[in-house]
C-alpha cells in the first residue's frame, strides 16, 4: 500500500471491518514489519521477481480463518496474483471463501485461463464464494454490465466464465468517473447486501467497495498474544548477545540478513516472553491515532457522502482527502521520531510499538 498504509490502518479500525481485501499492494519482504494491523490476521501474496502488484486480505483475529490453495490439476498458479481464504461459520453452518485477484494490464492470455480455472474450482465448493477483482475495468473497458455486452474476444471469454460458473457481479456504482474499476463476484447473491462505493484511500483515484455478508455468524476463537507485562529482558539480551553476528551475517545480502536476524529474534522472544490467550472482537487503537485525527477521518467520509448527493464539490472533497493524508502521516512520523529520540529512557515504549 506504500504511502496509504497509515490511513488504511486508521480506516480499518475506525470502520471495524471484519474482512479487508487490497490489490496493488507493492509489498515485498522489506514490508513484513509495516503492513500488520493490530487485531487482524494478514494473508499476503506478493508479486515475484518484479515490482508492483500483489494482494492482501486482513481478517479479524477472532474470526476463524485460514488460507487455502485453489490449484487446478496440472496447472501452475505461480504467475496468478490471487489469494483465497476460508472463513468458518458456527457449527452446522457453511463456510465462506473470500478471494482477491489483481490482473496487471500486460498479463497474457495463458494466465487469464489459469485464473478462470481457479474461479471454476472455487464456484464448485459448497460455500458462499466472494471474489474481489482489482482494476478489472482497465483490462475490459468495453464490458457494459447493465446490458451485459462486450466488444472483444478477451471480454467475451471473461463473461463466458462468469456465466458458466453462475456468478453474479455486485458493483453498480462507478469508482472513478464512469468506470467500474473493481468488481465483486459471488455465487450466491442473497447473503450479500448493501454493496456500495465509498470514499478514496489517501489520494488514490479508486473508491473503495463496502458490502455486508448476512446469515453467517462467525465463531470466535482464542488468539495467542505476547504477555509483555513480565518479560525477561535480561535473558533476552543474553541470548541475542551470544550470537556471533559478524560470522552469521558474513557475505549475506540485506534481505537474507534480515531473515536470519528475524529468526533469531523470534526464537529468543519465545523463550523470554510468555504468551497469553485473549478472546474478543475489539482492536486496540494505534498510539498515533488521536481522537482529533479520528474526527477528521470521519469528516472525510461525510464529505464524500455529501458529494454523492450533490451537496458539495469534488474539489472540496479532494481538499479534505489531502488534509487527512497529511495529518495521518504527520501523526505517525511525529510519534516514531519521539520514540527514536527517547529510546534510551523509554525502551519499553519503543519495543511495544514495534
Amino acid at each position: 500500500m506504500g504511502n496509504k498504509q497509515e490511513e488504511l490502518e486508521a480506516t480499518v479500525l475506525l470502520e471495524s471491518y471484519d474482512i479487508v481485501a487490497n490489490t496493488e499492494t507493492w509489498c515485498d519482504e522489506s514490508h513484513d514489519w509495516s503492513v500488520a494491523i493490530e487485531g487482524y490476521k494478514l494473508f499476503r501474496r506478493d508479486r515475484r521477481e518484479r515490482r508492483g502488484g500483489g494482494v492482501t486480505l486482513y481478517v479479524k483475529e477472532w474470526i476463524e480463518s485460514e488460507e487455502i490453495s485453489i490449484k487446478p490439476s496440472l496447472v501452475s498458479v505461480e504467475r496468478v496474483e490471487s489469494l483465497w481464504v476460508t472463513v468458518k461459520g458456527q457449527t452446522n453452518m457453511r463456510y465462506t471463501v473470500v478471494g482477491v485477484y489483481y490482473r496487471p494490464p500486460d498479463q497474457d492470455g495463458e494466465v487469464h485461463e489459469v485464473f478462470y480455472n481457479q474461479l471454476q474450482v472455487a464456484s464448485q465448493l459448497q460455500a458462499l464464494v466472494l471474489v474481489v477483482l482489482g482494476s478489472w475495468f482497465l483490462n475490459h473497458p468495453d464490458i457494459c454490465w447493465k446490458v451485459y455486452t462486450d466488444r472483444n474476444t478477451q471480454s467475451r471469454r471473461f463473461l463466458q466464465c462468469v456465466d458458466d460458473n453462475f456468478l453474479t457481479q455486485l458493483v453498480e456504482e462507478p469508482m472513478r468517473r464512469e468506470a467500474l474499476l473493481d468488481l465483486v463476484l459471488t455465487n450466491k447473491e442473497g447473503p450479500v447486501e448493501d454493496s456500495k462505493v465509498e470514499g478514496n484511500l489517501g489520494c488514490s483515484d479508486h473508491g473503495k467497495i463496502e458490502f455486508r455478508i448476512v446469515g453467517s455468524i462467525y465463531k470466535t476463537s482464542r488468539t495467542e498474544t505476547l504477555d509483555c507485562k513480565r518479560p525477561n529482558f535480561v535473558l533476552f539480551k543474553k541470548l541475542l548477545g551470544e550470537i556471533p553476528w559478524a560470522r552469521a551475517l558474513e557475505g549475506k545480502g540485506a534481505q537474507e540478513s534480515w531473515a536470519i536476524f528475524k529468526h533469531c529474534f523470534l526464537q529468543a522472544q519465545d523463550q523470554c516472553i510468555r504468551k497469553s490467550k485473549k478472546s474478543g472482537k475489539g482492536s486496540r487503537r494505534p498510539v498515533w491515532l488521536s481522537r482529533e485525527l479520528l474526527k477528521k477521518l470521519k469528516r472525510k467520509k461525510e464529505v464524500y457522502t455529501e458529494w454523492k448527493k450533490g451537496l458539495t464539490t469534488w474539489e472540496d472533497y479532494k481538499d479534505t482527502v489531502r488534509l487527512c493524508r497529511e495529518e495521518t502521516r504527520k501523526a505517525k512520523a511525529s510519534l516514531e521520531l519521539k520514540l527514536a529520540r527517547d529510546v534510551k529512557v523509554n525502551k519499553k515504549g519503543f519495543f511495544n510499538y514495534i
